[in-house]
């Protein structure tokens, strides 16, 4: 058999095993119930909810006013305006702590670290949140549940606040399948949840630890460079094998990209975050492997599977190249192809999406094509890696009256 046949077999089974793995995860969990386990004790634990912003202080007003009228009522705000413009601001509660940091941070981590410092009590967690999120009322209450049966890393449930054009949906479609591929099943299954960059309750002392770890410490010099902090979270706890619980539950709202440009300009840092985290992915999946530890030998294989329009794309390519010489290559990627296809849809009609979701569908093409595009900017982070802008202003109670605002499974 011809070298190059041989590669194509290897890269084709492996890149088939890609294509099926979601689908299997969504098999496999709906077997399971949510390990949740027995309250190990009954405690009102005290919250740090920090909120980073920069360059825009006034689209934290409504996360700010949905973090106050939580029903669960021990946390404190910290809301780190870099860069900000503060003149107008009027909101102010003795729970709200308002820090503006002089010369500017320019970036999110420092912001964290900045709000940790001005702590006014020591704090049991520390939950993070972006400056576009919304917090349902029961956010708090479910995450302390979930830390009254001995979890300590607790992911939310990141979903849309806004679904307004066809960019939005689009993102939301990816969102919803991620929170169901990447984060549900995984946990349901005794593995982790992948950490989605705000909306995320972290013990503080484990949070404190992450913070002084070696990436962190480097990463602040790389500026734009900087791997995402998320993503070193999730490997500096996965590393521990510590256990990444999902809360469904707890919901998180998020603003999704309006335009084909916020596209590109988030998908680039995302993309050049993916591409640089490949080595750390591969390490917890040798941990796996070398501990015989099922959390981190599936998050290993979850973290390291590319982009999903990557996924397919890269796949077509390779049946393509094996049509004429191992067809029987070509035909299992293309049934694989078909598979990952359609457990899309299933991923959509199990999460119970709002219809505006299904009529996006359509136009998918467009959103992989401003991807494509975001994939030839993230060779220079330095020039193209700019901040998304937000700019929908939604009050909590406005959000929780529309059709489709929570989703459950």
């Amino acid at each position: 058999m011809e070298l190059t046949s041989v590669i194509l077999i290897i890269v084709g089974v492996v890149w088939a095993g890609f294509l099926v793995l979601p689908f299997l995860l969504t098999l496999a969990g709906l077997f399971r119930n949510d390990p949740v386990g027995e309250k190990t004790e009954v405690r009102d634990y005290d919250y740090a909810c920090v909120i980073t912003a920069y360059r825009n202080a006034a689209i934290t007003e409504g996360l700010i006013e949905s973090l106050l009228n939580q029903t669960y009522k021990h946390f404190h705000i910290y809301l780190v305006a870099d860069a900000c413009d503060l003149s107008g601001w009027n909101l102010s509660d003795e729970r709200l702590t308002v820090l503006k940091p002089e010369p500017a941070l320019n970036l999110k981590i420092k912001s964290v670290i900045h709000a940790m410092d001005h702590f006014v009590r020591p704090h049991d967690f520390t939950v993070v949140f972006d400056a576009d999120n919304l917090a349902h009322p029961d956010f708090l209450s479910v995450i302390n549940d979930f830390a009254c049966r001995g979890w300590k890393s607790i992911q939310g449930q990141r979903t849309a606040k806004n679904l307004d054009t066809v960019y939005a949906c689009a993102d939301a479609i990816g969102e919803f399948y991620k929170n169901w591929i990447d984060r549900y099943m995984p946990w349901r299954l005794g593995s982790s949840a992948v950490i989605s960059g705000s909306g995320m309750a972290v013990e503080t002392g484990l949070y404190r630890a992450y913070l002084a770890s070696k990436e962190i410490s480097e990463g602040q010099h790389q500026y734009k460079r900087m791997l995402q902090e998320d993503k070193i979270l999730q490997n500096f706890l996965l590393r521990q094998n510590e256990r990444i619980a999902y809360a469904w539950d707890a919901i998180v709202y998020d603003e999704k990209v309006s335009s084909g440009d916020a596209v590109e300009t988030q998908r680039s840092r995302w993309l050049f975050s993916y591409f640089q985290n490949t080595g750390n992915a591969l390490g917890i999946l040798r941990r796996g492997l070398v501990n015989l530890s099922f959390n981190q030998l599936l998050f290993g294989l979850i973290t390291i599977a590319p982009p999903m329009f990557i996924q397919v794309g890269v796949g077509v390519l390779l049946a393509g190249l094996a049509l004429f010489t191992v067809p029987w290559v070509s035909l299992l990627l293309l049934l694989s192809l078909l598979v990952f296809g359609l457990n899309i849809f299933l991923v959509l009609y199990l999460s119970k999406v709002p219809p505006q979701i299904w009529r996006a569908i359509w136009h998918l093409p467009a959103f992989v094509f401003r991807q494509m595009k975001a994939l030839l900017k993230m060779s220079n982070p330095d020039k193209n890696f700019k901040p998304t802008e937000h700019n929908k202003k939604v009050k909590i109670d406005e959000l929780l009256k529309q059709p489709g605002a929570e989703s459950q499974p």
